[in-house]
Protein backbone atom coordinates (compact mmCIF):
# COMPACT_ATOMS: atom_id res chain seq x y z
CA UNK A 1 0.00 0.00 0.00
CA UNK A 2 1.32 3.55 -1.11
CA UNK A 3 -0.15 7.18 -0.74
CA UNK A 4 1.38 8.79 -3.73
CA UNK A 5 0.76 12.30 -4.95
CA UNK A 6 -0.24 10.54 -8.50
CA UNK A 7 -2.74 8.68 -6.57
CA UNK A 8 -4.51 11.65 -5.74
CA UNK A 9 -4.19 13.28 -8.99
CA UNK A 10 -5.62 9.64 -10.16
CA UNK A 11 -8.66 10.70 -7.67
CA UNK A 12 -9.10 14.11 -8.83
CA UNK A 13 -9.73 13.57 -12.21
CA UNK A 14 -11.91 9.92 -11.38
CA UNK A 15 -14.52 12.16 -9.17
CA UNK A 16 -14.95 14.98 -12.29
CA UNK A 17 -18.49 13.18 -13.22
CA UNK A 18 -19.51 12.58 -9.42
CA UNK A 19 -19.97 16.52 -9.26
CA UNK A 20 -22.47 16.30 -11.53
CA UNK A 21 -24.35 14.02 -9.58
CA UNK A 22 -23.29 15.54 -6.31
CA UNK A 23 -24.82 19.21 -7.53
CA UNK A 24 -28.52 18.63 -7.20
CA UNK A 25 -28.02 16.74 -4.07
CA UNK A 26 -26.09 19.21 -2.19
CA UNK A 27 -28.57 22.31 -3.91
CA UNK A 28 -31.32 20.32 -2.05
CA UNK A 29 -29.75 20.43 1.30
CA UNK A 30 -29.02 24.25 0.71
CA UNK A 31 -32.73 25.22 -0.78
CA UNK A 32 -34.17 23.08 2.41
CA UNK A 33 -31.80 24.66 4.75
CA UNK A 34 -32.58 27.99 4.24
CA UNK A 35 -36.59 27.04 3.93
CA UNK A 36 -35.94 26.10 7.58
CA UNK A 37 -34.19 29.33 8.92
CA UNK A 38 -30.49 28.77 8.57
CA UNK A 39 -28.25 31.33 7.60
CA UNK A 40 -25.48 30.68 5.28
CA UNK A 41 -23.22 30.22 7.38
CA UNK A 42 -25.30 27.93 9.95
CA UNK A 43 -25.70 26.23 6.66
CA UNK A 44 -21.98 25.71 5.12
CA UNK A 45 -20.55 24.72 9.12
CA UNK A 46 -23.22 21.97 9.74
CA UNK A 47 -22.00 20.89 5.64
CA UNK A 48 -18.85 21.37 6.20
CA UNK A 49 -18.09 19.52 9.48
CA UNK A 50 -21.19 17.02 9.67
CA UNK A 51 -20.62 16.58 5.66
CA UNK A 52 -23.32 13.55 5.39
CA UNK A 53 -25.92 14.93 2.63
CA UNK A 54 -28.53 12.13 4.16
CA UNK A 55 -28.37 13.09 7.79
CA UNK A 56 -28.42 16.83 7.02
CA UNK A 57 -31.36 15.67 4.77
CA UNK A 58 -32.85 14.38 7.53
CA UNK A 59 -32.23 16.71 10.05
CA UNK A 60 -33.35 19.26 8.19
CA UNK A 61 -36.89 17.24 7.40
CA UNK A 62 -37.48 16.68 11.42
CA UNK A 63 -36.65 20.45 11.69
CA UNK A 64 -39.08 22.26 14.02
CA UNK A 65 -39.46 24.96 16.78
CA UNK A 66 -38.18 23.94 18.78
CA UNK A 67 -36.28 22.00 17.43
CA UNK A 68 -36.30 17.96 18.09
CA UNK A 69 -33.16 17.46 19.22
CA UNK A 70 -32.72 14.05 20.25
CA UNK A 71 -34.69 12.75 17.28
CA UNK A 72 -32.89 14.80 15.31
CA UNK A 73 -29.65 13.60 16.29
CA UNK A 74 -30.72 9.66 16.91
CA UNK A 75 -31.27 10.05 13.32
CA UNK A 76 -28.37 10.84 12.30
CA UNK A 77 -26.43 8.48 13.56
CA UNK A 78 -29.02 5.75 12.42
CA UNK A 79 -27.53 7.30 8.89
CA UNK A 80 -24.19 7.90 9.24
CA UNK A 81 -23.58 4.81 11.38
CA UNK A 82 -22.91 2.85 7.79
CA UNK A 83 -19.49 5.03 7.98
CA UNK A 84 -18.25 2.29 10.31
CA UNK A 85 -18.45 -0.56 8.30
CA UNK A 86 -17.12 1.49 5.60
CA UNK A 87 -14.20 2.10 7.43
CA UNK A 88 -13.65 -1.69 7.56
CA UNK A 89 -13.64 -2.28 4.48
CA UNK A 90 -11.13 0.10 3.82
CA UNK A 91 -8.45 -1.09 6.77
CA UNK A 92 -6.23 -2.36 3.93
CA UNK A 93 -5.79 0.78 2.58
CA UNK A 94 -6.77 2.86 6.26
CA UNK A 95 -4.27 0.87 8.16
CA UNK A 96 -1.25 1.71 6.61
CA UNK A 97 -2.29 5.41 7.12
CA UNK A 98 -0.81 7.83 9.42
CA UNK A 99 -0.97 11.53 10.74
CA UNK A 100 -2.78 13.87 8.23
CA UNK A 101 -2.82 11.91 5.28
CA UNK A 102 -5.23 8.97 7.90
CA UNK A 103 -7.31 12.07 9.53
CA UNK A 104 -8.25 14.08 5.84
CA UNK A 105 -8.80 10.28 4.56
CA UNK A 106 -10.98 9.88 7.04
CA UNK A 107 -13.01 12.75 7.29
CA UNK A 108 -13.91 13.36 3.30
CA UNK A 109 -15.00 9.35 2.91
CA UNK A 110 -18.30 9.29 1.87
CA UNK A 111 -20.72 6.88 -0.08
CA UNK A 112 -19.04 8.30 -3.83
CA UNK A 113 -15.40 7.96 -2.66
CA UNK A 114 -15.87 5.22 -0.96
CA UNK A 115 -17.86 3.08 -3.40
CA UNK A 116 -14.80 3.96 -6.16
CA UNK A 117 -12.16 3.66 -3.48
CA UNK A 118 -13.23 -0.32 -3.06
CA UNK A 119 -14.20 -0.85 -6.61
CA UNK A 120 -10.34 0.44 -7.14
CA UNK A 121 -9.01 -2.08 -4.37
CA UNK A 122 -11.27 -5.06 -5.76
CA UNK A 123 -9.24 -4.10 -9.38
CA UNK A 124 -6.01 -4.18 -7.60
CA UNK A 125 -5.51 -0.34 -6.52
CA UNK A 126 -2.70 -0.19 -4.11
CA UNK A 127 -2.64 3.90 -3.85
CA UNK A 128 -4.51 5.15 -0.71
CA UNK A 129 -3.69 8.60 -1.90
CA UNK A 130 -6.96 8.10 -4.82
CA UNK A 131 -9.28 8.03 -2.26
CA UNK A 132 -8.57 11.48 -0.99
CA UNK A 133 -8.35 12.94 -4.18
CA UNK A 134 -11.68 12.31 -4.42
CA UNK A 135 -13.01 13.01 -1.43
CA UNK A 136 -11.45 16.32 -1.63
CA UNK A 137 -12.97 17.43 -5.01
CA UNK A 138 -16.57 16.36 -2.91
CA UNK A 139 -16.25 18.12 -0.17
CA UNK A 140 -15.11 21.53 -1.87
CA UNK A 141 -17.96 20.83 -4.64
CA UNK A 142 -20.14 19.86 -1.93
CA UNK A 143 -19.71 23.23 -0.11
CA UNK A 144 -20.31 25.62 -3.30
CA UNK A 145 -23.29 23.52 -3.89
CA UNK A 146 -24.87 23.85 -0.82
CA UNK A 147 -24.46 27.65 -1.11
CA UNK A 148 -25.49 28.00 -4.24
CA UNK A 149 -28.58 26.14 -3.14
CA UNK A 150 -29.12 28.54 -0.46
CA UNK A 151 -28.56 31.72 -1.83
CA UNK A 152 -30.88 30.61 -4.44
CA UNK A 153 -33.51 29.16 -1.99
CA UNK A 154 -35.77 32.19 -1.82
CA UNK A 155 -35.66 32.49 -5.42
CA UNK A 156 -36.57 28.89 -5.94
CA UNK A 157 -39.49 27.92 -4.81
CA UNK A 158 -40.01 23.99 -5.01
CA UNK A 159 -43.12 21.72 -4.53
CA UNK A 160 -42.90 19.22 -2.11
CA UNK A 161 -42.87 16.58 -4.90
CA UNK A 162 -40.51 17.96 -7.32
CA UNK A 163 -38.12 15.82 -9.14
CA UNK A 164 -35.64 17.40 -7.73
CA UNK A 165 -35.63 16.23 -4.47
CA UNK A 166 -35.34 12.80 -5.83
CA UNK A 167 -31.75 13.87 -6.84
CA UNK A 168 -30.21 11.96 -3.30
CA UNK A 169 -32.07 8.69 -4.09
CA UNK A 170 -30.99 8.81 -7.32
CA UNK A 171 -27.16 9.10 -6.76
CA UNK A 172 -27.47 6.70 -4.12
CA UNK A 173 -28.96 4.04 -5.85
CA UNK A 174 -25.95 4.62 -8.52
CA UNK A 175 -23.51 3.96 -6.16
CA UNK A 176 -24.37 0.47 -5.71
CA UNK A 177 -23.35 -0.58 -8.97
CA UNK A 178 -19.77 -0.69 -8.42
CA UNK A 179 -20.34 -2.23 -5.54
CA UNK A 180 -22.73 -5.53 -6.80
CA UNK A 181 -20.92 -8.29 -6.78
CA UNK A 182 -23.46 -10.50 -8.33
CA UNK A 183 -27.13 -12.20 -7.50
CA UNK A 184 -25.66 -15.36 -5.16
CA UNK A 185 -23.44 -13.30 -3.07
CA UNK A 186 -25.62 -9.68 -2.79
CA UNK A 187 -29.23 -10.36 -3.64
CA UNK A 188 -30.44 -11.87 -0.72
CA UNK A 189 -29.37 -9.13 1.41
CA UNK A 190 -29.76 -6.10 -0.34
CA UNK A 191 -33.52 -7.59 -0.85
CA UNK A 192 -33.88 -8.15 2.56
CA UNK A 193 -33.02 -4.84 3.81
CA UNK A 194 -35.01 -3.15 0.83
CA UNK A 195 -38.56 -5.28 2.12
CA UNK A 196 -38.20 -4.48 5.59
CA UNK A 197 -37.48 -0.69 5.20
CA UNK A 198 -40.69 -0.61 2.70
CA UNK A 199 -42.70 -2.36 5.47
CA UNK A 200 -41.95 -0.39 8.25
CA UNK A 201 -42.19 2.82 6.27
CA UNK A 202 -45.94 1.19 5.40
CA UNK A 203 -46.78 0.75 8.35
CA UNK A 204 -46.36 4.24 9.25
CA UNK A 205 -43.07 4.08 11.41
CA UNK A 206 -41.66 7.47 12.26
CA UNK A 207 -37.72 8.05 11.13
CA UNK A 208 -35.65 6.65 11.64
CA UNK A 209 -37.24 3.12 12.13
CA UNK A 210 -37.47 2.14 8.51
CA UNK A 211 -33.80 3.22 8.03
CA UNK A 212 -32.33 1.29 10.93
CA UNK A 213 -34.97 -2.00 10.10
CA UNK A 214 -33.42 -2.15 6.26
CA UNK A 215 -29.31 -1.35 7.12
CA UNK A 216 -29.32 -3.74 10.19
CA UNK A 217 -31.40 -6.38 8.73
CA UNK A 218 -28.96 -6.37 5.15
CA UNK A 219 -25.75 -6.26 7.09
CA UNK A 220 -26.78 -8.69 9.59
CA UNK A 221 -28.05 -11.18 7.32
CA UNK A 222 -24.42 -10.27 4.98
CA UNK A 223 -22.10 -10.76 7.93
CA UNK A 224 -23.74 -14.32 9.00
CA UNK A 225 -23.78 -15.57 5.16
CA UNK A 226 -20.13 -14.02 4.79
CA UNK A 227 -18.97 -16.10 8.08
CA UNK A 228 -20.60 -18.90 7.31
CA UNK A 229 -19.08 -19.13 3.84
CA UNK A 230 -15.41 -18.56 5.67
Amino acid sequence: MVFTGAGMRRGIRAAAPLMIGLAPFGAVVGVMSQGKGLSLLEALLMSGLVYAGASQLLALELWAEPAPLLAACLAAFAVNIRMAPMGAALAPWMDRLRGWRLWFTLGTIVDHSFAMGVADMRAGGRDAGYLLGIGVVLWLTWMVVVAAGHLLGSAVQLAPGHPLFYAATATFVALLVPLWRGPRRELLPWATAALLAVAAARLGLPQPVPLLAGALSGAALAAWREQRGA
